[in-house]
């Protein structure tokens, strides 16, 4: 079994160039197949559900629940967001592997793969424009978030609020969000509400199909795949008409998008 070499190999490969995509690739790919299918079977376990969570964002606890001395936590700032640190727990693994520590083995490549997907969220969110339609970007509600190492989940968003209009960007790995959409794309037409009023339609943005909605409490909606497993939405709130909403989507780089994800 070549596990560790693998391990030591993608050491090598981090120290080098942390954002290659080619590295990220074979993560995902021998991680998922090598790793999982090696270290399971010396376990003989099935593959748990690992849940974890990033946030590039800030993150208030608002809780008020009294503790043992009585009344109510005050002045605390909350939880530090730390991403799991990639080169500490590759080698971590390799160090519990050479002690035939599978379990911690396997949860450190776990922690590593997932901190490489936070990355690759951080660098999705500095690609995306800082101003849209006039609007600019709130830093404090930037977040990336996983709910699992392996692109389970991973949520990259972006908010331009302002006090009467708001432009929203998520792109996300959504099992649900995807169903939804390609059962949209695959049916071939449009929906009216019982006042005549189209509410949904299929169109396109530079070269993707995508499935475009309008609400008259929540306004435009329009959901992008952008690969296999990977789709960008689009959130506008009190734009004039459909062709501004189409404008302000037009300024984010889907093609950027789809090649950092590594989506085909």
């Amino acid at each position: 079994m070549k596990y560790k070499f693998w391990v030591v190999l993608f050491v090598g490969f981090f120290a080098v160039q942390v954002q290659a995509q080619s590295f990220l690739n074979k993560l995902k790919q021998k991680a998922e197949k090598s790793l999982e299918q090696g270290v399971d079977k010396k376990l003989g376990i099935n593959q748990p559900q690992n849940q974890q969570k990033g946030n590039t964002g800030t993150s208030n606890s608002s809780s008020n629940t009294s503790n043992s001395q009585g009344g109510t936590n005050q002045g605390s700032a909350g939880l530090i967001s730390t991403p799991p640190d990639v080169k500490q727990n590759l080698s971590d693994a390799e160090s519990a592997y050479g002690k035939s520590s599978y379990g911690e083995a396997r949860y450190a490549v776990q922690q590593a793969m997932l901190g490489v997907e936070l990355e690759i969220g951080n660098q999705i969110l500095k690609s995306l424009p800082t101003t849209i339609s006039g609007l600019s970007y709130d830093q404090k509600q930037d977040q990336v978030t996983s709910t699992g190492w392996g692109w389970a989940g991973l949520t990259i968003q972006r908010r331009y609020p302002s006090n009467n209009k708001n432009f929203e960007v998520t792109v996300a790995n959504n099992a649900a969000w995807m169903s939804a959409v390609n059962m949209y794309l695959s049916s071939g037409g449009y929906a009216q509400q019982s006042g005549g009023q189209q509410n949904w339609k299929q169109t396109k943005i530079k070269g993707y199909r995508a499935i475009i909605e309008y609400n008259e409490s929540s306004g435009y909606k329009l959901s992008v795949p952008i690969g296999q497993s990977s789709l960008a939405v689009f959130e506008g709130r009190s734009f004039a008409t459909e062709p501004d909403m189409m404008n302000a989507c037009n300024a984010v780089d889907l093609d950027g998008i789809k090649k950092m994800l590594g989506e085909k």
